[in-house]
């Protein structure tokens, strides 16, 4: 199987999910920042579900069949959102397997699309271990949240919608946790622009995969972990991490000030994954050159405000 996703791949899951998901806007705020670069801001938290997760699941439950067992994915909160949110809309059923250190918005809102929800003692890896068996035992069919190939073409429509939005746009900042919205992105940016990727020193999967030459284990917590969770990249993040120009690491405190600042001056009440984005900005993690015009992917809203405000 190949690892590679290509333009076409990730055209083919535009046309796919069209119907089915919103195209979200992309806000300029010039030198809100710094004055030295142009900074913008990519709303995917606008998006049905709170979050980019629902390009994947869209791309993945309408290039399959699904048999009568249903659907089942393992989730620290946003997949199993958008993939319950997908089989309410497409008539499966949905049994989705999440971590008790997922916040109970995120928990709560799995179940309202109408899915089985399953809370497991862990983080993401946990959940996973016990999805997977639960789809073997079941006939069901497991969507990963981030390392299939349709996962990884539909996310990477986020970056394709960029491009339109913003033909002069340097550089995108994302989020990585197992890595299916870097794939994406990277694997539609090639070498056209600057992929940074941006995570917390405590949820580290990609950064210790560079280091390595290759996917490792790590711990995983702090306060981004219910998104950014997974204990080690998957193999397609790996494979599009060629397209990857750097990868960027903040502490929570910075990650918490970035969510106050998006607040601040945007009033967008942001999840903490989502922050790192801006994050990696206000820490100094990432330095743009002048005149760089850079477009920070704001990857989900699904958090309470009033954490944030």
């Amino acid at each position: 199987m190949t690892l590679e996703v290509s333009r076409s791949d990730i055209e083919q899951a535009a046309r796919r999910i069209h119907p089915h998901i919103r195209r979200t806007p992309l806000i300029e705020l010039g030198a809100a920042l710094d004055p030295s670069y142009r900074l913008s801001l990519k709303l995917d938290q606008t998006q049905p579900t709170g979050s980019f997760k629902v390009r994947g699941a869209f791309a993945l439950l309408t290039a399959r069949q699904i048999e009568e067992a249903g659907v089942t994915a393992a989730s620290g909160g946003n997949f199993g959102i958008a993939a319950a949110y997908a089989c309410s809309e497409l008539g499966f059923a949905a049994t989705i397997f999440v971590p008790d250190t997922s916040p109970r918005e995120k928990i709560d809102r799995i179940a309202e699309f109408g899915a089985e929800v399953r809370v497991i003692p862990g983080f993401y890896d946990q959940a996973l271990s016990v999805c997977e068996t639960f789809a073997r035992d079941t006939g069901a069919f497991m969507a990963h949240a981030y390392d299939q190939p349709e996962v990884v073409a539909g996310q990477g429509t986020a970056a394709l919608e960029i491009a339109e939005q913003a033909d002069d746009a340097d550089t995108i900042l994302v989020a990585v946790g197992g890595g299916g919205l870097i794939a994406g992105i990277a694997s539609w940016c090639r070498d056209d622009m600057r992929v940074i990727a941006t995570e917390p020193f405590k949820c580290a999967s990609f950064n210790a995969a560079r280091a390595n030459g290759g996917p490792v284990s790590v711990e995983v917590g702090g306060v981004a972990a219910s998104s950014l969770g997974a204990e080690s990249i998957g193999e397609h993040a790996w494979y599009a991490s060629r397209w990857v120009d750097d990868s960027v690491l903040m502490d929570d405190e910075s990650i918490v000030a970035a969510q106050r600042w998006i607040w601040a001056n945007v009033r967008l009440a942001v999840e903490p994954a989502a922050a790192t984005t801006v994050a990696a900005l206000t820490s100094g993690a990432y330095r743009p050159e002048r005149g760089e015009h850079v477009v920070a992917m704001i990857s989900g809203g699904n958090v309470d405000p009033g954490t944030v405000t």
